[in-house]
């Protein structure tokens, strides 16, 4: 068996030099993976912010959490994912999926599952150095073909709450990434329908990626106001997470109705409605000691990873506080000093 890993998902919200600084600490607390999140309009180009963060490291598996079918050609993102793949030494993971609420803003809607299944077809096909016809209702490939080599086996991730999209994951995805909070019964009924596309095709389940937003603070006042903003976010976007959460329906029905933001740090005034206990479930919100046992359901529940989104104006702050958690729930992380090219082949080959 493997052992489980853990990463930290970022939004390229600083400036370049602050990025950079933030990723070598990262790197020095012995987290496995980096991820950069591709959100249209909201933060600054994740490929760009990658191939700076892999000439920062030399062991952290990076990826995109997560461009979608519908902003960017999925040929254009085979090459772009190709290139980083290629300028980081093979340390590159696509995390794809149907879109977000940023999508509002460029005049489109999320892809259909369909257009997410053939996006991920082609752009594993123009990896493996293929001409590729293909027809979608976001796109279209018309004898493409990549002019440059490249490594025909990336890890793909595709997000996902919903279960068809999980089941969707379980049949053709290297890796799944849960966005269905951080209590048992969301994350045994995600992992199951994840498990269950897997088994439709006899193959075995992908690596399961646990996304955890929020904020981790011995003062859990702060924690839990931090934390509000995802938490809105699923009565918008998963309200299925919501029921097995226990959320009242005229609750979720009053942060739907005030959720006027594209992205979910948008959605403050909507946040207020929930209850503290409904906070605590879908997001990291409270103590180092909270957030370990939140890391340790998850991996009970049967996740490969976890991976830390922090929130708010301390982000570092939980990063840290993260890695203690993880330390004292997993063991002592490698650190950077200890690390290899080694060890980065052992990861590729758990997801792949």
């Amino acid at each position: 068996m493997t052992s489980p890993k853990s990463g930290v998902v970022l939004q390229g919200v600083d400036e370049p030099s602050a990025f950079c600084g933030m990723v070598e600490e990262i790197d020095s607390l012995g987290f496995d993976h980096l991820w950069l999140t591709d959100s249209s309009l909201h933060a600054r180009n994740c490929y760009s912010y990658l191939t700076l963060a892999a000439g920062r490291t030399s062991r952290l598996l990076l990826g995109t959490a997560v461009t979608n079918p519908a902003t960017r050609h999925p040929a254009i993102t085979a090459a772009a994912a190709a290139t980083v793949d290629e300028i980081s030494g093979g340390r590159f993971a696509l995390g794809i999926g149907t879109g977000d609420r940023p999508l509002l803003a460029l005049g489109r809607k999320p892809s259909t599952l369909a257009s997410l299944e053939a996006a991920v077809d082609g752009i594993r096909r123009l990896w493996r150095g293929e001409q590729v016809d293909l027809a979608s209702g976001d796109f279209e490939m018309v004898g493409a073909h990549l002019r440059f080599p490249a490594r025909a086996d990336i890890p793909v991730f595709i997000s996902a709450s919903g279960p068809k999209t999980l089941e969707l994951a379980g049949r053709i995805a290297d890796g799944v990434i849960l966005l269905v909070g951080l209590f048992p019964e969301a994350l045994k009924w995600a992992i199951s329908h994840v498990a269950r596309g897997a088994e439709a095709v006899g193959r075995p389940r992908p690596h399961v990626a646990v996304f955890a937003y929020g904020a981790v603070d011995e003062d859990e006042d702060a924690a839990l106001h931090t934390a509000r903003s995802i938490a809105a976010w699923f009565p918008q976007t998963a309200p299925h997470i919501c029921d097995l959460a226990g959320l009242p329906h005229d609750v979720a029905d009053r942060v739907r109705a005030g959720y006027q933001g594209g992205e979910f740090q948008e959605a403050a005034a909507a946040a207020g409605e929930l209850p503290d206990e409904y906070v605590r479930k879908v997001a990291l919100a409270g103590s180092r000691e909270r957030a370990a046992g939140q890391i340790r359901a998850a991996l009970e529940a049967g996740a490969d990873s976890v991976h830390v989104f922090p929130l708010g104006n301390r982000r570092m702050n939980t990063v840290r506080a993260f890695a203690e958690a993880w330390s004292a729930t997993v063991g002592q992380p490698a650190s950077r000093e200890t690390a290899s090219r080694g060890g980065i082949s052992d990861i590729e080959q758990e997801i792949s």
